[in-house]
């Protein structure tokens, strides 16, 4: 919980003043129970009634009193537990926005919103009741302690052994429920996960008829937590009947040995009435310490899941004083003896890159090809930071982008992943998410380059159509195509694009690229385009190709090139194309005259 008061420090003001009304609040409770002696004693059995009258209309005062105060009190318990939790969820929220796909992938999104709301909410309403709990209850059980004293010290004992007989209840109560409370929360993040993964994947369980399967593990996760809260909610169930017995048998005990005292004539009746007050106070102040010690084991569970994700340190580190992009900035890249592992693979499964060579030059295009799983799209995720390399570096125009702030690298490169994702809002509002400032022309320019004009024109609304959550309401095409004019509204000198033209058909795809060479060829500083792609079609013309195979450069070099000296490029080549778009890909090294069902035999 120590993370949770660091951020009460800004609301130590209110506080206080909630901490000077509590202790109003307690004296008018403490006050009560004296009056009330005082009617029965001096009043009732005196008859004197304006003795009755006069202590009533106090008595009624401190009540008013002592309302009042609890509503302030409650205003400002509400105030400060509200806003700590609003403050935790917004450091959440950036610093997992700050993270890199190693501590993503560490907490997994689940467990992260889990986190950001459920564990959040967990220590909202814990502190809401403990501010007003820890200052209030003691007050009460101490001040009830020593109003009980002066009015009969002979019956303290029946007090004494009601109170630790609650202790001893509630502290077994906590033994088997703290573990539970730590089950609890990761069981939410199993439904979490459970329920994201069916919903994101819906389509996939309807495809494949797997709904029955997908029900029954939403149901055995959903068992498991209601099994644990079921539990929980039984023991605590078992707690209230407890007590009420404990202080029935208390108010018993002491109104029958009051009344031996009483008959004796060693006490008066009004000091029973008080006492029996000022005990009910004293046990009730123990019972909500009690209740709180039960609670509060849930909320520092919760507030120790908080703690691991702000104490987390991202696996980027970053420069003390980072170096400053040049106003002439062109965007050259280079990666030179780059070799990476993840942060979470196993033993003996290896690196995924392995002395990667080469450079992008500025203002050309350069193509990654290479079969699933040889680390193309990891090339990318180095060169954003996404991940920080094992050994060598990567330059962008000579500097090494560890020396570079991340937000001044990201402001240089528009970023086309291979899922296109858009956001909610509409058509234009997803592509000013690159830049806020773009103009009308701007954004249309963009649109024509990706090919989205022309459906986006037929659209009613046109641009400002609306994009359900994902793009859902959008063919996988035109999704493509947004994401592609989304990154070319940005203007960036560095383009990445990860297998962006997947889902396009090859009509679009090539009318899309040529669009894209006429811009940067016309363009008055030219951006350097990184191309991660699986069809040949698509990267045939670019300026340079670096072929992948198993983590490492298997070949570099032109189309035409390539298919003189690289098999692996051959083979992807003869596998994608016809002999008549090849016409300048003589097939050498023995491979002439065979199909390429040969050349993999």
């Amino acid at each position: 919980m120590s993370k949770v008061f660091e951020y009460m420090k800004p609301y130590s003001g209110m506080l206080l003043c909630a901490a000077l009304l509590l202790a109003v609040e307690a004296i008018c409770a403490l006050a009560l129970p004296t009056y009330m002696a005082d009617i029965v004693n001096d009043g009732v059995l005196t008859g004197h009634i304006p003795t009755i009258w006069r202590n009533g209309i106090i008595m009624l005062l401190i009540t008013m009193l002592a309302m009042a105060v609890a509503l302030i009190v409650g205003f400002f318990t509400a105030r400060i537990a509200t806003g700590v939790a609003n403050d935790l969820r917004e450091a959440l929220f950036n610093k997992v926005l700050g993270f890199s796909n190693a501590e993503i992938n560490k907490f997994a999104t689940s467990s992260l919103i889990t986190r950001t709301t459920n564990d959040i909410m967990q220590v909202q309403n814990t502190l809401m009741m403990a501010i007003r709990q820890f200052i209030y209850a003691p007050m009460i059980g101490i001040g009830g302690v020593i109003r009980a004293l002066n009015r009969n010290v002979s019956m303290a004992w029946i007090v004494a052994l009601s109170t630790i007989i609650m202790i001893g209840i509630c502290a077994i109560l906590f033994i088997i429920v703290l573990p539970k409370y730590k089950m609890w929360q990761k069981l939410i993040d199993r439904l979490n996960l459970v329920s994201r993964e069916n919903l994101s994947g819906i389509l996939v369980v309807r495809a494949f008829s797997t709904q029955n399967y997908e029900k029954k593990r939403f149901a055995k996760a959903n068992r498991e937590l209601a099994t644990t809260e079921l539990f929980v909610n039984q023991t605590f169930a078992m707690m209230t009947p407890v007590i009420a017995l404990i202080m029935n048998v208390t108010t018993a005990l002491i109104v029958w040995v009051g009344a031996h005292h009483a008959s004796a004539f060693r006490v008066d009746i009004g000091d029973i009435f008080a006492f029996l007050q000022y005990a009910m106070l004293i046990i009730f102040a123990f019972l909500m310490i009690s209740i709180m010690f039960i609670m509060v084991p849930r909320a520092v569970v919760s507030a120790q899941r908080i703690k691991e994700v702000l104490e987390t340190k991202s696996s980027i580190r970053y420069r003390k004083n980072p170096l400053s992009l040049p106003d002439d900035f062109k965007g050259g890249i280079e990666f030179r003896d780059v070799t990476f592992c993840y942060p979470d693979a196993t033993e003996g499964e290896g690196n995924v890159l392995n002395n990667i060579s080469f450079t992008a030059r500025s203002g050309k295009t350069t193509a990654i090809i290479g079969s699933t799983g040889c680390g193309k799209t990891t090339l990318l995720q180095l060169l954003l930071r996404f991940y920080d390399v094992n050994s060598g570096t990567i330059y962008v125009d000579g500097m090494d982008i560890r020396d570079i702030r991340k937000d001044d690298l990201h402001d240089k490169i528009g970023y086309i992943p291979q899922k296109a994702l858009l956001f909610s809002g509409s058509i234009r509002s997803n592509l000013l998410y690159a830049d806020k400032t773009a103009t009308d022309e701007r954004i249309k320019e963009a649109a024509s380059i990706a090919q989205a004009n022309a459906f986006i024109q037929k659209k009613p609304d046109g641009y400002e159509s609306n994009v359900a959550q994902g793009g859902s309401n959008l063919s996988g095409g035109q999704r493509q195509r947004l994401s592609i004019a989304r990154a070319l509204v940005k203007n960036a000198p560095i383009y990445l694009f990860d297998d962006s033209f997947s889902a396009l058909d090859l009509k679009t795809d090539a009318m899309l690229r040529a669009a894209l060479k006429r811009k940067n060829e016309t363009s008055v500083s030219a951006s350097t385009i990184l191309i991660v792609a699986q069809r040949i079609s698509t990267i045939m013309d670019a300026d340079n190709i670096v072929v992948l195979e198993h983590g490492k450069i298997a070949g570099l070099g032109t189309h035409t090139e390539l298919m003189k000296t690289c098999e692996v490029y051959k083979e992807i080549a003869f596998s994608q194309l016809s002999e008549e778009e090849l016409p300048a890909s003589p097939r050498t090294n023995g491979s002439e005259g065979r199909s390429f069902q040969e050349v993999n035999a």
